[in-house]
């Protein structure tokens, strides 16, 4: 009797085992839902965690409940304890394909990407279907530089039905760092497949999509024939128009003479025909991206002009809106409707009064400009663009339309996971700097991705903070402001602290009020983070025989200057000053020139940064990894930062294009 007793309790308990364990999955899985906000996955996390202690009271050993509470300690950064339940619950019950994969994406939090191969592989000895276990090989290649192999791993994943953001994102970061030698029919198919998801950094893939093209299009052979209709039908074309800045000289070519091709039927036919449309608009936003750098010979620029003096005459004559549409197409191509003459007459219609496939090129030519100079009004640096042309006027740089695809955080628990700190005494929001924003991708991505922040991002260009700040309201991310220098500083002298300091691209040596190590030294608070680099880009010995001779002509930079500066460099493409340059994702854009050679980054600047945290009664070098982002030990770094600071002749850290974090102690 005693027994049956016993025997019916075992069983009560183990199905209301069964049944927590089911509420604690559902939880789980809340918890990584991208659909829900931070705080909820973090509730939605303590709840799975409530469950599975009852699990354990009920079922002790349970192998599924210690599986799915170490998946919780590592996500709570608890990685040793985590761990110990994987393995407990492989001891309990061998041969778990959910627990091997636990283990190997540890080993990839732990910066072990060989071990984690071991693991995932494990996990497919026991079920060859599991597509977990292979995304997580392809994951441990991708750490391990094996990018060729890791990409078809993603690629098989794909064809196989995952189509997951982990995927998709991965395949991207591959793709950057393949080599196209020949046309390849399902690499193609791949970059089509990549420019259509959205969501992705599309400008990333720039240089993997113009090598298809470049190879689809036979560019190394001076005699391939390139036929308009042609172009207008691919569709490999047309979406790395819209969406990404290619870098590299013959697909630029390839750009201009399809442009020119199409001016010349125009003014021949006196028609935009249909079949032409949808890759002019295509040419008009890529012109834009590149701040309108494409080369347009004598001829082309007197037709535009006559097409610009005839809508002139159209907006005088009051024609109706679809009598404009051909002619604004054309002009788009070769410059930004908002820099012409009739420009306040397009205010008269809302962006969504256009045709559909028409609304993103006025956006980018004309509304987004309109609305950034609005922006710029509120800054008094507004003052030195006022002597300007309108197309002398700088633009943003660099061209970015997509964040990069990342699981939502907090930077407490970044700082306790990455950086081994103590996190729980710090306010609920933490405050970032990002010193050298840019056009602000890298910020967005702080303010978007980490749940408990709030950013201030700081450049020096008017036009980077104008297109920053807009894309931020587009997106409806609230918790970041763009401001120029002069605003961070009288912010810090104001006597406000921040936890974090980022520092992106250095200040140019225009920048003569401003001491960037003074700035991060009075804006960081004690326990205060600084990630910086040691490297300084934008050095080729083309940048240095430009630089030399702006100086020596006192050139200006006008958009006419840096087209000059840019054919010179196209022509002589081939000879060793140049080579390196024009392999450069900047060089493609008239921001990235302007940048490059007229506002250079101050290697001065970052002496005086690194010389400050080298002092190591104040900072603590907390972690250093290299350019592949392999955690280095962090004494030897340290040491040579000392070392290098007092004048001693060893090695300069200064460009070994380490990402270093410094903690403040005091």
């Amino acid at each position: 009797m005693q027994a049956n007793r016993q025997t019916q309790e075992s069983r009560s308990h183990q199905a209301q085992a069964a049944r927590l364990l089911l509420q604690a999955n559902l939880a789980y899985g809340e918890s990584n839902s991208n659909g829900l906000s931070h705080i909820q996955r973090l509730k939605a996390r303590q709840e799975c965690r409530g469950y599975l202690e009852e699990v354990n009271v009920l079922n002790p050993g349970n192998a599924v409940a210690l599986g799915l509470l170490g998946r919780v300690e590592m996500d709570d950064g608890q990685l040793e304890k985590a761990h110990a339940l994987f393995t407990a619950s492989l001891d309990a019950q061998p041969g778990q394909t959910q627990q091997y994969a636990n283990l190997g994406y540890w080993a990839l939090k732990t910066e072990r990407p060989a071990l984690a191969e071991q693991h995932f592989l494990q996990a497919l000895d026991c079920d060859r279907q599991s597509a977990a276990a292979f995304c997580g090989v392809a994951h441990s290649k991708q750490v391990q530089g094996q990018f060729d192999v890791a990409y078809l791993h993603y690629r098989r994943l794909l064809e196989a039905g995952a189509e997951w953001n982990s995927v998709y994102s991965g395949m991207l970061t591959c793709a950057q760092h393949l080599a196209v030698d020949k046309a390849d029919s399902d690499l193609a198919l791949d970059a089509i497949a990549l420019l259509k998801h959205e969501g992705l950094p599309h400008q990333e893939i720039g240089r993997f999509v113009g090598a298809i093209i470049r190879q689809q299009y036979d560019l190394d052979n001076p005699k391939a024939e390139i036929f308009l209709d042609a172009a207008c039908e691919d569709e490999l074309l047309i979406l790395a128009l819209q969406n990404t800045l290619m870098p590299d000289p013959a697909v630029e070519e390839l750009v201009v003479m399809l442009r020119r091709a199409i001016l010349a039927e125009v003014a021949q036919t006196v028609e935009l025909r249909d079949e032409l449309q949808q890759l002019a608009l295509a040419i008009a936003q890529y012109a834009d991206r590149t701040g309108y750098a494409l080369a347009a010979e004598d001829d082309e620029e007197r037709l535009v002009g006559a097409v610009n003096d005839s809508l002139k005459a159209q907006f005088v004559m009051g024609e109706a809106q679809d009598a404009l549409i051909g002619s604004l197409m054309i002009s788009s191509m070769y410059g930004a409707l908002f820099h012409q003459e009739f420009a306040v007459q397009l205010g008269q219609w809302n962006p969504v009064d256009w045709p559909l496939a028409l609304q993103p090129v006025l956006a980018a030519s004309y509304y987004h400009r309109a609305e950034e100079e609005g922006i710029k009004q509120c800054f008094d640096e507004k003052a030195e663009e006022l002597s300007l042309d309108k197309t002398d006027v700088p633009q943003a740089w660099p061209a970015w339309s997509k964040l990069a695809y990342r699981a939502e955080s907090s930077l407490k628990s970044i700082m306790a996971t990455e950086l081994g700190l103590e996190a729980n005494n710090l306010p609920d929001t933490l405050r970032i700097m990002v010193c050298g924003a840019q056009s602000g991708q890298r910020a967005m991505e702080l303010a978007s991705y980490l749940a408990d922040v709030e950013v201030i991002a700081v450049d020096e260009s008017l036009a980077n903070i104008a297109k920053a700040t807009r894309m931020a309201a587009e997106s409806e991310v609230s918790n970041i402001v763009f401001w120029p220098w002069s605003i961070a500083q009288q912010f810090v002298a104001d006597g406000h602290k921040v936890h974090w300091v980022e520092v992106g691209r250095l200040p140019s040596p225009a920048m003569t009020e401003l001491s960037l190590a003074a700035l991060v030294n009075s804006a960081s608070g004690s326990g205060a983070i600084v990630h910086l680099h040691t490297a300084i880009a934008e050095q080729t010995a083309g940048d240095l025989q430009m630089r030399k001779l702006i100086a020596e002509h006192s050139l200006q930079p006008t958009r006419s200057t840096l087209r000059q500066l840019r054919r010179m460099v196209l022509t002589n493409r081939q000879d060793a000053t140049w080579q390196k340059l024009a392999q450069e994702d900047d060089f493609y854009s008239l921001g990235g020139c302007r940048d490059r050679w007229f506002r250079p980054q101050d290697e001065a600047q970052l002496k005086d940064l690194m010389a400050m945290v080298s002092n190591e009664v104040e900072w603590k070098l907390v972690k250093a990894r290299d350019e592949d982002g392999h955690s280095l030990a962090t004494r030897p770094v340290q040491t040579q930062i000392q070392a290098e600071a007092l004048g001693s002749e060893v090695q300069s850290v200064m460009g070994q294009n380490l990402s270093v974090y410094f903690q403040r102690r005091r």
